[in-house]
Parts: structure tokens; C-alpha cells; sequence
């Protein structure tokens, strides 16, 4: 954003839900549950990072983003994220049910990008980097999780679950951007 001077093409309702991911996530910090300085400053990053994103958006770059086109309902996904962390939690407690709502909404957070994508029917070269580099980092989750349970036993079903939805909402994207990104195409959908 800051190289083009332009925000254009991103869904601010998704980088929104971004970060009430991370900040529900990592809630922790405050009730001193401390792991590691390299985990402190991660979680510290996540959270900064987005809500930096966000003031770029709405405020040093709004001319250039277009709410007319960023229409989703994010109310659906806040609502659906937040009876699913009730259903499908570990515990019953204030952080537990925070944590499991963070994983529901990141599952979700990217449609109204996509949903954005789909109204344009086209989208910058960076946008759809930036989309790529989300989608594989939730599709790298996936050997992590076989790690997980192969070296230590471990599987955490809400994560592979919400996961598998998120990565499944990618897929479309996928395919469009190998077959016409990585030919050296512009990104445009069929129509």
C-alpha cells in the first residue's frame, strides 16, 4: 500500500475481521499468560500490523478505497463465528471461548475479499499476491498439523476443522491465480 499509495482493490471489512482475529486471539498478553519474548512480539506484530493496515485504509489512503463495492455483510460472519466459538470450545471460560471464536472468524474473514473480487471481476497484481501469501499461510497450516500429530500426538479438532473451510474457500482462488497469474496473465475471473 505504501510503494502504490493505494488501497484499492483491498476489502476493508476483511482487514477489519483480521484484526479482531488477532486481537481476540491474543487477548492473552494481557493476563500475563507469557510463553516466549519471540511469541510476545509475534502476537505484538499481528495485532500492530493490522491495525496499522487499518488506519492507512480509512485514513491516509481512504480516497482511493471504494466502500461501494466492499458491501459483505460482516455481521453474518461476526454472528455465525461467534455461536460456533459457543458450540465448539474446549472450555467455557473467557479466553477459551475468545480463542475459538478467533479461529471460526479467521476461517471466514477472507470472503469479503473475495466477495469484493467477485463484484470487480478482476484485481491488481499485488492484490492478488497478497491473497496468494494469506491462502498459503492457511494451507501451510496443514503440514504443521500432520507434524503435530505425528511427532507429538497432538490434534487440535476446531483448528483442522476451521482450516479446512478456510482452505476450501481459497480453492476457486487458487486455480484462477495458477492458471493466469503464474502464466504471466492478469487475474481476471471467467465470466
Amino acid at each position: 500500500m505504501k510503494t502504490s499509495r493505494s488501497c484499492a482493490g483491498l476489502s476493508f471489512k476483511s482487514q477489519a475481521l483480521y484484526a479482531v482475529v488477532f486481537i481476540t486471539r491474543y487477548l492473552d498478553l494481557l493476563w500475563g499468560r507469557y510463553s516466549s519474548l519471540y511469541n510476545t512480539l509475534m502476537k505484538l506484530f499481528f495485532i500492530g500490523s493490522s491495525l496499522s493496515i487499518l488506519y492507512l485504509m480509512k485514513v491516509k489512503f481512504r480516497p482511493t478505497h471504494d466502500p461501494n463495492i466492499d458491501t459483505f455483510k460482516i455481521e453474518y460472519l461476526l454472528s455465525g463465528s461467534f455461536i460456533m466459538s459457543l458450540i465448539f470450545t474446549y472450555k467455557y471460560t473467557i479466553p477459551e471461548i475468545l480463542w475459538s471464536f478467533s479461529i471460526w472468524l479467521e476461517s471466514v474473514a477472507i470472503l469479503p475479499q473475495l466477495f469484493m473480487l467477485q463484484r470487480t471481476g478482476e484485481a491488481e497484481s499485488v492484490t492478488t499476491h497478497y491473497l496468494f501469501a494469506l491462502g498459503a499461510y492457511r494451507a501451510l497450516y496443514i503440514p504443521n498439523w500432520m507434524y503435530r500429530w505425528l511427532a507429538e500426538g497432538h490434534v487440535d479438532p476446531i483448528a483442522i476443522v476451521a482450516g479446512i473451510i478456510q482452505t476450501g474457500l481459497y480453492s476457486d482462488f487458487f486455480y484462477i491465480y495458477y492458471t493466469k497469474v503464474m502464466k504471466g496473465k492478469k487475474f481476471e475471473l471467467p465470466q
